[in-house]
């Protein structure tokens, strides 16, 4: 049986707190000619590097996104563990490109022993994934980081191509994602799940519009085993041309597998074209 190739190239170096990620196409978005690292790629990465230099599981972690990273070069990592406890882990990670940061990541690992375990938060109705319709990237681009992610729309409208429209009640979109390889879904996977809280600036809005992400918070929850993800985004509030939402991320069978969090640049479709996204 053929092993899938995984998303992102994450690489060691002598060094076990430097790790290294080659950007190639297939984890950049953006339109030809002017593409970029996702920034879920970048958590994704740092959360990676963080587990296999702590050797423990990660419970949050934060990006602040900086700068843009574009094919063809090469992110390096750099873990640092300023508190190693007993049970947590404190820690840190910068990606930069030579001399350049791209991000910034802040995180807690570890597990505690412990027989409590509840969950209070609770999976909205939605039909099989089957029975939803795929979502199309507004650019009709599915090259590059969309193309490699399978989403069925099950509630938002997009707005695509129109000005305007009426604006969501509730301001919450749901949708199904899994990765098109046959790939585990892992803290890693959920944090390149996760940056797609952007989406739901258009379904709020009731148009064509989306955001670049300042940062991207996820909390790790019960990680169990799933084919697909229910993305629940919710839109909180966007005001001063920011906007401020949540995702919780659902395995098939209800488990809360992560929480996330981000605020993002809203944009219009077709506004700045090479940097807008979601």
């Amino acid at each position: 049986m053929t092993t899938p190739t995984p998303l992102f190239d994450l690489r060691p170096t002598h060094n076990p707190n430097r790790w290294f990620l080659p950007l190639t196409e297939a984890v950049c978005v953006g339109p030809p000619g002017n593409q970029f690292m996702f920034g879920g790629v970048g958590l994704a990465a740092a959360v990676a590097a963080l587990e296999r230099t702590c050797a423990r599981p990660v419970i949050w972690a934060t990006a602040q996104y900086l700068s843009y990273a574009r094919p063809g070069s090469v992110v390096d990592l750099d873990v640092w563990t300023p508190a190693a406890g007993r049970h947590t882990t404190q820690a840190r990670v910068i990606g930069h490109v030579g001399d350049k940061e791209i991000f910034t990541v802040n995180a807690a690992l570890g597990t505690r022993p412990s027989d409590i375990s509840h969950q209070w938060a609770t999976k909205p109705s939605a039909p099989a994934p089957e029975d939803c319709e795929p979502r199309i990237h507004w650019r009709g681009d599915e090259s590059g980081l969309h193309g490699q992610l399978d989403t069925r729309l099950v509630k938002g409208e997009w707005g695509f191509g129109h000005s305007g429209g009426e604006i969501s009640p509730d301001g919450q979109m749901l949708m199904w994602i899994r990765p098109r390889a046959d790939l585990p879904i892992d803290a890693s996977m959920l944090a390149i799940i996760a940056d797609h809280v952007p989406s739901g600036i258009g379904a709020a809005l009731g148009m064509s519009a989306g955001g670049n992400s300042l940062d991207n918070t996820i909390r790790i929850c019960r990680i169990v085993p799933t084919r697909w993800v229910l993305c629940d985004i919710l839109i909180n509030a966007i005001h001063g041309g920011f906007g401020h939402g949540r995702m919780h991320l659902f395995a098939e069978d209800g488990t809360l597998m992560a929480t996330a969090s981000q605020s993002v640049i809203v944009r219009m479709h077709g506004e700045r074209d090479a940097k807008a996204e979601g």
